[in-house]
């Protein structure tokens, strides 16, 4: 994949991202707390609808645009979610697949304040489904990038619910846990080019 492919994915995730934590505020107030317990993840809210220009799949909204001198459109499907008891920690997360075709990439964007050594878990359905590590950090908040294999696609599209657990602290064993809705996913994927 190509780096302006890339650049060009990320700067539409951070913009999508940027959006929906503009709205932070009265999503918070609109959020009603939950409790986490050990092993438990924290009920998020997730920015349902529609990106600017996009589709709507279920939880997720799919964007496309054609990068200057692209021969063709690059689309991401994508939901952002926003932990309900601390309102400043949320993720973006945006599949694509690269200008070729040939590659499936989950990429997710955690805000800044968060604690990059250790990674993001993924659970789908309570089940582990593996773990992946930040490898940029942006002005919105670092990002982490994995290809998605396709035990992993077959999952997604068949779950119901994937969290993505990652950690505050370094001295803190447990993590904040923040669903993923996985409805609309299949569809929204399957409409990608």
């Amino acid at each position: 994949m190509g780096s302006s492919t890339f650049s060009r994915a990320t700067a539409m995730l951070a913009l999508a991202a940027a959006t929906a934590f503009a709205a932070l505020p009265a999503l918070a107030q609109q959020a009603a707390p939950g409790k986490a317990t050990a092993g438990q993840p924290v009920p998020a809210q997730s920015t349902k609808g529609a990106a600017p220009g996009g589709k709507s799949f279920g939880a997720w909204s799919s964007v496309c645009e054609t990068p200057p001198g692209a021969q063709g459109e690059q689309c991401v499907l994508m939901q952002n979610v926003i932990d309900q008891e601390r309102p400043e920690v949320g993720l973006s997360v945006a599949v694509l697949k690269s200008a070729d075709r040939k590659v499936r990439l989950m990429r997710i964007l955690a805000p800044l304040g968060v604690w990059l050594h250790d990674g993001v878990d993924l659970y789908v359905d309570d089940k582990k489904a593996g773990r992946a590590y930040f490898t940029r950090c942006y002005q919105e908040g670092c990002t982490l990038e994995f290809e998605i294999p396709d035990d992993l696609l077959k999952v997604l599209r068949a779950g119901k619910v994937a969290v993505f657990a990652l950690k505050e602290s370094p001295d803190i064993e447990e993590r904040i846990g923040i669903p993923v809705d996985l409805t609309g996913f299949a569809s929204g994927f399957d409409s990608l080019p």
